[in-house]
C-alpha cells in the first residue's frame, strides 16, 4: 500500500470518530384542527443526522446510564407561531412549532424531543392544504 493511501485511511478513521453529520434539516409539518377548514403545511428545520454511537454487548454488566446512546438533538431552537386558516371565531387558530437553529449529538430529552425509535407517518393532510407564509 502506498503511504498516501495509509495516511488517508488513518485520517478518515480519526476524523470519522470526531465528526458527526447531525445538523438542521428542512422538514414540512402538516397541522390540522378538527374545527378548521384547512390543513396547514409549515416548512421548518429539525435536527437530523448521524451521531457516533457504540454497541453495548455487555448490557448486563454495565450501569443503565452507560447504555444510553447519543442521538441528533437540538442545541439551540426557537419557536414560531403560525395561523391556521379557515378556523371559526370560537377556535384558537394558532399553532406553535420548533425551529432548529443548531444541533448536537447528545442524550434525547423528552421535554422537547420525540425519542421514539419507529417513525410515525404524520406527514399528510385530510383537508385541503394551505402553505404557511412566514
Amino acid at each position: 500500500m502506498s503511504p498516501f493511501f495509509v495516511m488517508s485511511l488513518l485520517f478518515g478513521l480519526a476524523f470519522g470518530q470526531t465528526a458527526s453529520l447531525c445538523a438542521p434539516s428542512e422538514y414540512t409539518i402538516h397541522v390540522e384542527k378538527r374545527e378548521c377548514a384547512y390543513c396547514l403545511a409549515i416548512n421548518t428545520t429539525i435536527c437530523a443526522g448521524f451521531c457516533m454511537t457504540r454497541d453495548s454487548n455487555g448490557k448486563k454488566l454495565l450501569l443503565k446510564s452507560a447504555l444510553s446512546q447519543n442521538v441528533c438533538t437540538y442545541k439551540e431552537m426557537l419557536y414560531q407561531t403560525a395561523l391556521i386558516p379557515g378556523c371559526p371565531h370560537h377556535t384558537i387558530p394558532y399553532y406553535s412549532y420548533p425551529v432548529a437553529v443548531s444541533c448536537k449529538c447528545g442524550k434525547c430529552n423528552t421535554d422537547y424531543s420525540d425519542c421514539v425509535h419507529e417513525k410515525v407517518r404524520t406527514n399528510y393532510c385530510t383537508k385541503p392544504q394551505k402553505l404557511c407564509n412566514m
